[in-house]
């Protein structure tokens, strides 16, 4: 199995590895029926990924290690997704954000509805936060990171 690395920091000092095919426990908000895709990383640090579906041509998502861009973002996981994932109480999941590249306007972040990953397995869910701490449409800004 190849692997991704995720920084979980600017300074790339902590990385986690991640499967480079992620299987969603359930399709993800608007992909139907859609529930494998391939992560594959833009840059060399880690920070920004691809997600491919490996069952629709033509389908991606950008998504970015939100920890990197906003280093105060630690959104509780719930012991439900835990659950469902299979993620025994010592693991760490991993958390991707996904991106709204902006067509004339900001780019932005949902950090409201993070995507849970089991770094072993690769499966994964879109969770929304039951808190509004997080916003839906956060700026994302170059110097960030």
């Amino acid at each position: 199995m190849t692997t991704i690395a995720l920084a979980l920091d600017a300074a790339g000092a902590r990385v986690q590895q991640l499967p480079d095919v992620l299987t969603f426990i359930e399709a993800p908000p608007g992909m139907a029926s859609l529930t494998t895709f391939r992560l594959a990383a833009i840059d060399e640090f880690g920070y920004l990924f691809t997600l491919r579906s490996a069952q629709q041509e033509g389908v991606r998502l950008f998504a970015v290690s939100p920890s990197v861009y906003f280093p105060a973002y630690a959104p509780r996981v719930s012991e439900e997704v835990r659950a469902a994932l299979g993620l025994d109480d010592a693991a760490e999941p991993a958390l991707l954000a996904i991106v709204n590249p902006g067509e004339g306007e900001a780019t932005t972040v949902n950090l409201f509805a993070p995507v849970v990953v089991d770094p072993v397995t690769g499966n994964a869910v879109q969770v929304i936060l039951d808190s509004d701490e997080w916003p839906l449409r956060a700026p994302l800004v170059a110097d960030a990171a």
